[in-house]
């Protein structure tokens, strides 16, 4: 095998793994198609020392720190194909290149899947949001906004009033019970019904009937998609509550020996945070397993 181990995808979780196998000074490829999950938001919050940096900066931060290390290379292109060999793993990327090592990490992320909703897609990370620990502080306590795409809307919309005053648009894809109303209620939680037209402005969801609501930010809870590699190589998968995500154990250990996953693809939902933590985790699995062959 030409590495000890490919990490596959290299945002947070994902260099975060390779820098604790760099540090045990184990030979890395690293292959990215650069598209960070968060790669629309212009600022990343919640992580010590990193609270209100660029996405992109952090992640350029870590990319140059990682490659000081010898034992690291790296391989921009996107990885097509992965399969389970003797002894190991091989990657195909989308340039025809083969590589193998003899473990693999997922650090690929998800997609999210928005919903079909004019103007929504283009304020995706700039007023547009799924995460309130995120983005909610910097709202500054304005009127918000939940765009309703299942019964889980509930859980963003009674969460967001500690962010500022919550509207909770049904947009026709649910009707809260007589428990759900009484607990949007308690919570201060406006329920506006009817379908969503559009957004316009910053953040502002104008009805089908005309009806327009002024607010600085909207939420939604997205489905995700893990992508196509997690199948290929035959990973167990769970259902999260916005979608299907690697099944792992406490070691980011997959159901597939020698494959580990971490960050998005192996969670029910995440933050850069999280990912970091994830990754480190990972990585050290890896070296371990490297070690004793477990």
């Amino acid at each position: 095998m030409d590495h000890d181990v490919i990490i596959v995808g290299a945002s947070y979780a994902g260099m975060s793994a390779g820098l604790q196998l760099a540090r045990a000074r184990r030979g890395v490829l690293i292959v990215d198609a650069g598209e960070r999950r968060n790669r629309f938001a212009a600022a990343s919050h919640g992580f010590l020392t990193q609270d209100g940096v660029a996405p992109a900066d952090i992640a350029d931060t870590a990319r140059a720190q990682l490659m000081k290390y010898p034992t690291v290379q790296w391989h921009a292109g996107l990885a097509r194909r992965a399969q389970s060999v003797d002894g190991g793993f091989l990657v195909e990327t989308d340039a025809g290149a083969r590589h193998g090592a003899r473990r693999l990490i997922l650090a690929t992320g998800v997609r999210d899947e928005l919903p079909d909703i004019a103007g929504l897609a283009e304020r995706w990370g700039r007023h547009v949001f799924h995460c309130p620990y995120c983005h909610g502080y910097e709202l500054d306590q304005a009127p918000l906004g939940v765009l309703a795409t299942s019964e889980l809307s509930m859980h963003q919309a009674l969460m967001l009033p500690d962010w500022g005053p919550t509207t909770l648009f049904l947009n026709d894809v649910f009707e809260p019970d007589a428990g759900q109303h009484a607990q949007l209620q308690a919570r201060g939680v406006r329920v506006v019904r009817g379908r969503v037209a559009r957004l316009r402005g910053a953040a502002d969801v104008v009805m089908q009937d005309g009806q327009a609501y002024a607010l600085a930010g909207v939420f939604v809870a997205t489905r995700v998609r893990p992508g196509d590699l997690p199948g290929q190589l035959g990973c167990a998968l769970e259902d999260g509550p916005m979608g299907p995500f690697v099944r792992t154990d406490a070691m980011k250990a997959t159901t597939v020996p020698g494959l580990f996953a971490c960050g998005d693809v192996a969670r029910p939902a995440g933050s850069v945070a999280l990912a970091v933590g994830d990754g480190a985790m990972a990585g050290a699995a890896a070296h371990r397993s490297l070690m004793f062959g477990v």
